[in-house]
């Protein structure tokens, strides 16, 4: 998605009044007889309804949305209380939470980054909450620099970004507390570590982009009146901090006015300090460029694209070139080159231009570096800033990038190689010779060798060919048995390419099957590739998890007793769709973080962004219907039997707020009659899931493998070994 936004983030509006619901003491409870003896909650239903077009809507659990009520907190608990208990009696979850926190417990170490006198770099001993900022002078000594573990007691302050000034002498970086996504800024000199001023609070989806050493730009919206984990919030504006000055004096460049009215807005200086970029976006497709002249202090705003018809950002600029990325014009996307006199779309030249495999772009040590996806694995090509290929980039192996970017008087650039059984060796890259040379060497404890992965093509409903990489263990047999984790996202043209985790590892060690999908909605193959699962075609992303699916199954790789789909976030919805659709196709549903009420998703935070994807009940009486043709919130039905689920969601989540998933816990046991459990696991004092503390993550994920291997049947895991 686009370079200086956040992508997805939801939003929640205010619940019924309390005298509408019962006051947690008089909660009645249901007890359903399962693999153990379960007693939900019996979450009250309340008498609310709304009409759309004509149509009257029942929404009984909207007082769940008040996510600042003793009502939804005492709801929170007593859910957790159930899942939990259900969860202690899993005979090897201690096991599986054992063997995950010794194969987590290794040095991990990022490539290194110069910014002024010294070499920075990112490091975790093994089993820290929060990787620890290093750096190292030019004699080689070595020492912390921001140590985030010691942000807060329970770990759960993060630090989201780090920027340093233009000579690398003063840093600024922001925290995010609980895993919110509004984050508080401080400014210290990078010698002394020393506060310098007072920190800046309710920043919100933000950069830190420096203007030399007196200050720098900044995002945030206004903070919301009643919740802020759930209050809309739709006009982002773009600040600038001049050191030593107040946050209120703090001048708004951009978003102030209702015809500057964005959702998501951004700036962006370049290397040089010449200009700012502005980049200005209703939804999370598409986005407006502005440019500003930071030579002339009387210099005005000039347009450079004026439409939010296509994504465009700056990759860099020689004096007043300027080399822009784009999809205008070119689905796969494209580099042009633009005089900064004039940078309207008329005036762009091709630099590289669009071929059949979808590019993303970095530069660094005078090098452009031009990655390229062919059927979601990386190719990688050189070019000069006169648009000559200088070489083909040779890769360690079929698998994933990321990395290839630096500053321009950089020597060397760094990149990571990956792939789904292969942990990240980090590669230092010389622009010169073209050649690669390990840097760092991951020292996961797995064995790569004793795994493998198969690229297939399999046909979805439409007769679309869709990938999926599916990895598992060398010999293993394909009769039906094999536990299988079907993996999926389909949105905001996010592209799902192989990447390894040390929780997939696990997974596959324990006898497990990996397999992931590239379906519609993604960005694998281009804006069309997106396109073709939005809105109106949001039922081919589910389409195609399903025909995953059912492949994985014909093929002997597993069975619908042994088959769990999870997604999170928009890959929740995947999950929540499918299940309600096709709740005969697997035998586990593990929605995270979910976005699974399609009608009032718009309403929370910036959900209202998301309507590119989406569209909204709102548009015309066709989008509601189609919306509330598969949202799954309003898609459980009664007497139906279900997968055994097991939601999981952060109290603290302002991205795809909890109600979300409380919503639909509550209508998954009120309606589900089948034998198969409907937990929710709530972590509190969390949130979407960046900055996530390791020792939460791995308690999260020992209780997802444990109680995906109970409902499969599995008595113990050498059955499956």
């Amino acid at each position: 998605m686009k370079q200086w936004i956040t992508l997805l983030s939801v939003a929640v509006l205010a619940a019924c009044s309390p005298q509408q619901k019962s006051s947690t003491n008089e909660v009645a409870e249901k007890t359903t007889t399962v693999n153990t003896q379960i007693t939900y909650p019996l979450t009250f239903r309340g008498n609310v309804t709304e009409e759309y077009f004509g149509t009257v809507v029942a929404d009984p659990y909207r007082w769940l949305e008040d996510d600042r009520s003793e009502d939804t907190e005492a709801w929170v608990k007593r859910q957790n209380e159930v899942t939990f208990d259900y969860l202690e009696q899993i005979p090897y979850r201690e096991k599986i939470e054992d063997r995950l926190s010794t194969m987590w417990n290794y040095e991990k170490v990022s490539a290194p980054f110069k910014e002024g006198d010294y070499t920075y770099f990112y490091k975790n001993d093994g089993l820290q909450n929060q990787y620890v900022v290093y750096r190292t002078d030019a004699q080689g000594n070595t020492e912390v620099f921001l140590d985030p573990n010691t942000f807060s007691e329970d770990g759960t302050t993060s630090l989201a970004s780090l920027s340093f000034s233009k000579d690398g002498s003063i840093a600024a970086y922001a925290i995010s507390e609980g895993g919110s996504d509004w984050r508080k800024i401080v400014v210290i000199d990078a010698e002394t570590k020393e506060q310098l001023e007072p920190e800046l609070v309710d920043v919100k989806f933000s950069g830190i982009s420096w203007y030399g050493n007196e200050g720098f730009y900044y995002s945030s919206y206004d903070k919301p009146d009643g919740s802020e984990l759930s209050a809309k919030t739709d006009q982002h504006k773009l600040y600038y901090h001049e050191l030593g000055t107040a946050q209120t004096d703090d001048q708004v460049i951009f978003g102030g006015t209702e015809e500057q009215k964005h959702r998501y807005v951004g700036g962006q200086v370049t290397e040089d300090d010449n200009y700012l970029f502005i980049s200005a976006a209703v939804s999370t497709s598409g986005n407006k460029l502005f440019l500003k002249d930071l030579s002339d202090p009387n210099s005005q705003l000039v347009t450079v694209q004026g439409n939010t018809d296509a994504d465009t950002s700056v990759l860099d600029n020689k004096g007043s070139k300027l080399y822009l990325v784009t999809d205008l014009g070119a689905p796969n996307k494209r580099v042009v080159t633009v005089d900064a006199s004039a940078p309207q779309t008329e005036n762009w030249q091709n630099f590289i231009a669009e071929t059949e495999h979808v590019l993303s772009v970095g530069t660094g040590a005078g090098a452009i570096l031009a990655e390229y996806m062919v059927d979601a694995i990386a190719k990688v090509e050189q070019y000069d800033y006169d648009g000559n290929k200088v070489r083909d980039v040779a890769l360690p192996g079929v698998g994933s990038v990321s990395g290839f970017d630096g500053k321009d008087d950089a020597e060397t650039l760094y990149y990571t190689f990956t792939n789904y059984y292969t942990p990240g060796t980090i590669y230092a890259y010389d622009p010169q010779s073209g050649e690669s040379t390990v840097y760092e060497k991951s020292k996961a404890d797995f064995n790569s060798d004793n795994y493998e992965s198969k690229q297939v093509f399999y046909t979805s409903k439409d007769g679309t060919k869709v990938p999926m990489i599916i990895t598992y263990k060398k010999g293993m047999e394909l009769d039906g048995n094999n536990p299988t984790m079907l993996y999926g996202y389909g949105g905001f043209n996010v592209s799902r390419t192989p990447s390894f985790s040390i929780t997939n590892a696990l997974w596959l060690e324990l006898g497990g099957v990996y397999a992931v999908p590239n379906i519609r909605g993604g960005g694998e193959y281009g804006k069309e590739w997106h396109d073709a699962g939005t809105q109106m075609n949001k039922q081919n992303v589910f389409d195609d998890f399903i025909a995953a699916g059912e492949y994985l199954i014909d093929q002997g790789y597993t069975s619908s007793e042994r088959l769990a789909l999870r997604g999170g976030s928009n890959g929740g919805l995947l999950v929540g769709a499918v299940m309600t659709q096709r709740p005969d196709l697997m035998q586990v549903a593990l929605p995270a973080v979910g976005v699974l009420d399609m009608l009032r998703y718009h309403t929370f935070t910036a959900g209202a962004g998301w309507a590119y994807d989406y569209g909204t009940a709102e548009d015309s009486k066709a989008m509601f219907e189609y919306l509330y043709g598969y949202s799954p919130v309003h898609n459980v039905k009664q007497g139906e039997s279900y997968p055994a689920t097991l939601i999981t969601t952060g109290d603290h989540d302002d991205r795809v707020v909890p109600a979300h998933s409380f919503k639909f816990a509550a209508e998954l046991q009120a309606k589900n009659t089948g034998p198969n459990p409907q937990l929710i696991r709530i972590e509190t004092n969390a949130g979407h899931g960046a900055g996530t503390p390791v020792s939460k993550t791995i308690e999260q994920y020992s209780d997802i493998y444990g109680f995906t291997l109970y409902n499969m049947g599995i008595k113990q895991l050498s059955d499956i070994q």
